[in-house]
């Protein structure tokens, strides 16, 4: 999980209770600044996931290019297979 994602979550949750706290106690500015706090919270959430989603789509590329990687090397090893067994029948 992403750092972002973390801080984010705690300052949406932090800035949730001192919204709420500024609702019940008539606190227009803690309600301000709480809204603004769960909004920064929100931002830094989406961009973890952002990040976190990069992170993925790397790694899956990654493993990917190694699969083809390996299928290459079968490739190979079958195609130098076929060479000698071509050879060995028809005596090159």
């Amino acid at each position: 999980m992403d750092k972002d994602k973390v801080k984010g979550a705690i300052n949406d949750a932090a800035g949730r209770v001192k919204r709420q706290a500024g609702e019940w106690t008539g606190d227009p500015n803690a309600q301000v600044e709480g809204s603004l706090q769960q909004a920064k919270g929100k931002a830094q959430k989406a961009w973890g996931n952002i990040k976190d989603a990069a992170r993925d789509a790397e790694k899956e590329m990654e493993r990917e290019r190694e699969a083809g990687s390996a299928e290459r090397a079968d490739a190979e090893r079958d195609d130098h297979a076929n060479v000698q067994v071509h050879e060995h029948r028809h005596g090159a």
